[in-house]
């Protein structure tokens, strides 16, 4: 059978990317605690097309994707980018994943499940790069005053996103965890001055100065979100 994917084109325009995207995909990703945790992604895999060519095999993701089981880490990613690269003959691959992540937390002496929504990104050209992103909601203690209501907001107040690149393993909880306890301080020192609000400018430093000394994060990004009735605040802080 022809292969009319990989036949010349003639009109010399590159694509910069091509490919599959919001693919349901089930994974498993490491946990600390339980050594694995399963979950369902969204995937989105894709690659560039040289000018040369006329298309690219869209079932050839998929079949990438399939060989690895749903086994996913920062090894596992950097196979699956370079496999993209020769099996679609391109210059650069991508790969990402969205993921709910779940943790069991305890608070005010009673235990919970929290969610959170990660994501992973994964590029190879030259190199291979692999971004993980972690978005923490965040929920300001409702006063004593509102408690017989049930405010609108119950009581949330937005997000820290929080993008690192690592140059060694780290888990995924430790890094929820402390996220978790600079947004827990931030909130005390708050709490201290009687104050019942966030800084989104104080929150992203709180935030950064927990990652600035971790040895194992070589960049990162944090950006703070509060979601107001009329409009919305952020502060971004990224590393050198």
């Amino acid at each position: 059978m022809k292969d009319i994917q990989s036949q010349f084109d003639s009109r010399r325009i590159n694509i910069k990317k091509v490919g599959v995207k919001k693919v349901p995909y089930p994974i498993t990703v490491k946990d600390k605690a339980q050594k694995t945790q399963h979950t369902i992604a969204s995937a989105n895999l894709y690659v560039n097309l040289p000018h040369k060519f006329k298309g690219t095999h869209m079932s050839r993701f998929l079949e990438i994707l399939n060989e690895f089981h749903g086994e996913i880490n920062i090894k596992s990613f950097s196979l699956i980018l370079a496999k993209m690269k020769e099996r679609l003959d391109a210059e650069a691959s991508h790969l990402e994943l969205e993921f709910p992540y779940f943790l069991k937390c305890k608070k005010n002496g009673r235990n919970y499940m929290a969610h959170y929504k990660c994501a992973m990104h994964g590029s190879l050209l030259e190199e291979d790069e692999f971004t993980l992103t972690i978005d923490v909601p965040i929920s300001l203690p409702i006063l004593e005053s509102r408690r017989e209501r049930l405010p609108g907001s119950m009581g949330s107040w937005g997000t820290v996103k929080v993008s690192v690149q690592f140059n060694q393993f780290f888990w995924i909880e430790d890094l929820l965890l402390l996220i978790e306890k600079a947004v827990e301080n931030e909130l005390n020192a708050e709490s201290r001055n009687n104050v019942n609000t966030l800084s989104v400018e104080s929150l992203s430093r709180t935030v950064a100065s927990g990652l600035k000394v971790v040895p194992e994060i070589e960049w990162f990004s944090v950006t703070a979100h509060n979601f107001g009735d009329d409009f919305s605040t952020f502060a971004a802080v990224e590393s050198c």
